[in-house]
């Protein structure tokens, strides 16, 4: 569970990252546009750390924040969005197409489902994923992908990685991710990184999320 793509165990490694991460707040001003968000009672699925339901409340949501197991729990009909953290709706995984029914489940007829994923192609990609997870999040995105064949549209955010100096860059990309980290930090020549975000959304209506194609 994660309000970042990255998490850390460390809280102060955290903070750091949650500072660097996305500071124009180019996502939850995208889940706003998409949602919206302002009077609207709003479910957040597996989101934790307080940093995205301050960001929701902010923009005048009421804000219930659960895990994935709670979804069953949840009344019907009782969510005007619902969005979705990284961690939960991935397609092909096993629980997938349940979590989208329990979500259809809680949203009113007129509501909207909001999933959050990395989109990838960003200089970010090599920190977080291998060859294999990169060419996943790439499939999720196609035409004939997963998504975009139920029903889902796509909204790509251009965000950033982003500190005061080149020092900060390089000393958090070390202390998060050891080598991989010293390596990306010492390519450094601007203190930012490209980082790219998919919001998939739709409307309120039951389906399946089958895999779909990936290439």
């Amino acid at each position: 569970m994660a309000d970042q793509t990255v998490r850390s165990p460390d809280p102060r490694l955290r903070e750091r990252l949650d500072a660097a991460i996305d500071r124009e707040a180019k996502i939850p001003r995208a889940l706003d546009s998409l949602g919206p968000i302002a009077g609207r009672r709003v479910i957040l699925v597996d989101a934790v750390d307080g940093l995205r339901v301050g960001q929701l409340e902010e923009l005048g949501g009421v804000v219930t924040a659960v895990t994935a197991a709670q979804l069953a729990s949840i009344p019907g009909r009782s969510a005007d969005v619902v969005v979705a953290m990284w961690t939960v709706i991935r397609p092909g995984e096993e629980l997938a197409a349940s979590q989208v029914a329990e979500v259809m489940r809680i949203l009113d007829p007129a509501g909207r489902l909001l999933v959050v994923h990395d989109y990838g192609r960003d200089d970010v990609s090599a920190l977080l994923r291998t060859a294999e997870q990169e060419a996943q999040l790439v499939g999720w995105s196609h035409r004939n992908g997963p998504f975009l064949t139920n029903g889902f549209k796509v909204r790509v955010l251009h965000c950033w990685w982003s500190w005061e100096t080149l020092e900060e860059a390089v000393g958090l990309l070390r202390d998060a991710f050891g080598a991989p980290g010293i390596a990306l930090g010492e390519s450094l020549r601007r203190p930012r990184l490209s980082y790219k975000v998919a919001v998939y959304h739709r409307d309120h209506e039951l389906v399946a999320l089958t895999p779909g194609a990936t290439a």
